[in-house]
């Protein structure tokens, strides 16, 4: 009741200020020229939580956002510290006209309602942090924390969006076990999910967190919006392709591995990866031979990925999903950095890639009624981050392009469906 009292009253002050606006709209601009992309994105979620319909301009100076003039919203932009300029009718009108010409690869989409975000994460500290979360409250996008309890109670319908924290759905613990089986963390992890996988009513943590993942994988076919990073994009897949085996040494889950695991592997129920190859050595720091570290043998500084550029009027979801104010973005490593293009299914749309070695970074799909972004790689702005590592400080990183893609992800669902063209 609260709630509701609060949100009428932020939009009667909205809707005042409005009536005492003189100019027309406020652009946003997402080019070279804006001061804080990243907060950008905040207040647009921020109006689209208060009923304020705005339009993103795709393509249109990096991917800009058109506003109310409202006084109350140039408040809360120069508070957090985002450029915007005011623009009368006919700088609308003229704008407009430019992105309408059928010559020009632009297009304008209506953000109509804030999708209600989950971050799949467990309770404890870990001894790594996770690039979505912190890019949420930096940008000040509220999320609720679930994990493998809630999803198989039923909790996943009540959201519209899903990221997948830093996470191993094979039941392998992130295959840390060579590195830091006796640190005091890894053992309190593996003691927590044993104890929830068998409150839960599971032999394993394997057989929680397949379960976890084909409740997933449902959440999408039913029209969820999933989204994952670094090895919560090949666990998840390696772990519905072993739906039928056992992928798990003795070492993670009490007894050997299926001895024919590997020929068991059932490439029809994954969202992204076919063919791939298990690396089976539990000492070893990789799941299979789908992920691309091994390859950047090269300087940071040389380490680039690259995005497609798409057809703004016909294909709309992947250009909002590659709005940015550069084409090339800095690579980053994680567990899983990226992905081998020859392991891709034909039907997955990659969004950027690193040609010189093969790999994709970034790639979508759709499933049932619902979509999936993965996107390798663990932090965009700390090229290797290594375990127990601080936070990235995203104050140093306003501008940061690796993180606007994630922020495109939690703006695209509020987009207003639109029938693809044919």
């Amino acid at each position: 009741m609260v709630n509701h009292m609060r949100k009428t009253i932020v939009i009667i002050l909205f809707l005042f200020s409005y009536l005492t606006s003189n100019a027309s709209q406020i652009l946003i601009p997402m080019d070279d020229s804006q001061s804080n992309h990243l907060k950008a994105y905040g207040i647009s979620y921020y109006l689209l939580e208060n009923d304020i319909i705005i339009e993103w301009l795709l393509n249109y100076r990096g991917g800009s956002f058109l506003t109310p003039h409202l006084t109350s919203i140039e408040e809360e932009l120069i508070l957090r510290g985002i450029r915007y300029e005011i623009l009368a009718d006919g700088q609308v009108n003229n704008i407009k006209t430019q992105i309408g010409n059928p010559e020009t690869n632009m297009e304008i989409v209506q953000l109509e309602k804030a999708p209600k975000i989950a971050v799949y994460t467990p309770g404890g500290k870990q001894p790594w942090d996770d690039a979505v979360t912190l890019v949420l409250e930096y940008a000040e996008i509220p999320y609720d924390k679930i994990y493998d309890s809630a999803i198989i109670n039923g909790m996943l319908p009540q959201y519209d969006w899903l990221h997948l924290h830093h996470e191993d759905f094979t039941g392998q613990y992130g295959k840390f076990y060579a590195a830091f089986g006796s640190y005091p963390w890894y053992k309190e992890q593996v003691r927590d999910l044993e104890a929830s996988a068998a409150a839960l009513g599971f032999n394993k943590v394997s057989e929680l967190k397949l379960a976890v993942a084909n409740t997933i994988k449902n959440f999408v076919i039913g029209g969820g919006f999933l989204f994952t990073m670094c090895s919560g994009t090949d666990s998840f897949d390696i772990a519905l392709a072993a739906h039928e085996t056992d992928i798990c040494e003795s070492v993670f889950d009490h007894d050997p591995a299926h001895r024919d695991c590997q020929e068991k592997l059932d490439y029809s129920k994954t969202f992204a990866f076919e063919n791939f190859e298990l690396v089976r050595d539990p000492m070893q720091y990789e799941y299979s031979n789908i992920d691309g570290t091994s390859l950047h043998k090269r300087n940071e500084n040389t380490d680039k990925f690259t995005l497609f550029e798409f057809s703004a009027k016909w294909d709309i979801v992947p250009t909002m999903l590659t709005q940015c104010h550069t084409d090339v973005v800095n690579g980053f490593m994680g567990q899983t950095t990226d992905f081998k293009k020859d392991l891709i299914k034909s039907n997955v749309l990659i969004l950027g890639e690193d040609a010189s070695i093969g790999t994709a970074r970034y790639v979508h799909g759709e499933l049932g009624q619902g979509t999936w972004t993965f996107y390798g790689g663990h932090d965009p702005e700390d090229y290797e981050h290594r375990v127990g590592d601080p936070p990235t400080d995203l104050d140093l990183h306003p501008n940061s392009p690796g993180y606007r893609l994630i922020l495109n992800n939690i703006l695209f669902p509020a987009a207003k469906k639109k029938k693809r063209k044919t």
